[in-house]
């Protein structure tokens, strides 16, 4: 299959498919990537239509340029002098900021599809948010991490105190949120928040075979381990029990499970085709 090119409706996000693997691109490399109006409903756009996709077997979300995410136009934000209501009520901006963080932050986190972030300079503020909500990251070793929100007198949004409390736990985490430290791309390896550092030039061939290796796995086993995974975050031991037990057996019926044991036996490897 060749790589197709996505229509997003606005240049602020790219997207193509190749081979199962869509790729996301924030694509405001002058603001470092900063979320605009357009490039947020874009993402929500394309994560809605990736779910129901058979096609699409894994999501890679990266940066354009030399950044990932800055989250939230700070300077658009002082130039209009609200960074939240704007000409809205402030229950209308709730809603919609609402609406807007279970899309796309949200989205990556429940989607039954692995996600994977590659970042090839800093996430910061909601931009670390969403590179959190992916299942898992991979880092160029210039590549930065930070809350942000304390040096804006903001408190944080995106679901980025859920997410960084499940991977560092909480102290570790109200000390990135008070502080606002950089991670250095080694010191978010330590602690868990990336799970691969590489070279700069190494990260987009680096993501891709990790992309292509996610994308060529057991769609359907891997939709039932993500669920089982997020609900382990806060589940009771018996409740996740039995979940793992329905989705093992339906596992057990899958066409991907029995291409599995057939290539086991034959020694060598399964063709899985998410069905």
């Amino acid at each position: 299959m060749s790589e197709s090119t996505l229509n997003t409706g606005t240049p602020d996000l790219l997207a193509t498919l190749d081979a199962g693997v869509l790729t996301l691109t924030l694509n405001r490399p002058d603001a470092r990537n900063a979320m605009s109006r357009a490039m947020t409903t874009a993402l929500q756009e394309q994560l809605a239509l990736a779910e129901f996709n058979h096609d699409v077997r894994c999501i890679v979300l990266t940066g354009a340029g030399k950044g990932f995410c800055a989250g939230g136009d700070v300077k658009g934000m002082a130039a209009s002098g609200d960074g939240t209501v704007g000409a809205q009520t402030i229950d209308q901006a709730i809603h919609r900021q609402r609406v807007n963080q279970r899309a796309t932050a949200g989205k990556l986190f429940k989607m039954p599809k692995p996600t994977l972030a590659a970042l090839p300079g800093a996430a910061a503020g909601a931009g670390l948010a969403l590179a959190l909500a992916c299942d898992l990251r991979i880092m160029a070793s210039t590549a930065v991490m930070t809350t942000a929100f304390a040096k804006v007198g903001f408190s944080g949004d995106y679901g980025g105190t859920y997410f960084l409390t499940q991977l560092v736990g909480t102290a570790k985490a109200r000390e990135l949120y008070y502080l606002s430290d950089r991670v250095s791309a080694d010191e978010a390896l330590r602690l868990g928040l990336t799970n691969w550092v590489c070279a700069p030039d190494e990260l987009a061939e680096r993501t891709r075979a990790l992309a292509q290796r996610l994308a060529a796995g057991p769609a359907v086993a891997y939709r039932y381990m993500k669920e089982n995974l997020n609900r382990a975050l806060a589940g009771e031991v018996d409740d996740c029990m039995d979940l793992e037990a329905t989705h093992h057996v339906h596992c057990g019926q899958t066409e991907d499970h029995r291409e599995a044991t057939k290539a086991f036996v034959a020694k060598r490897e399964p063709v899985f085709h998410g069905r």
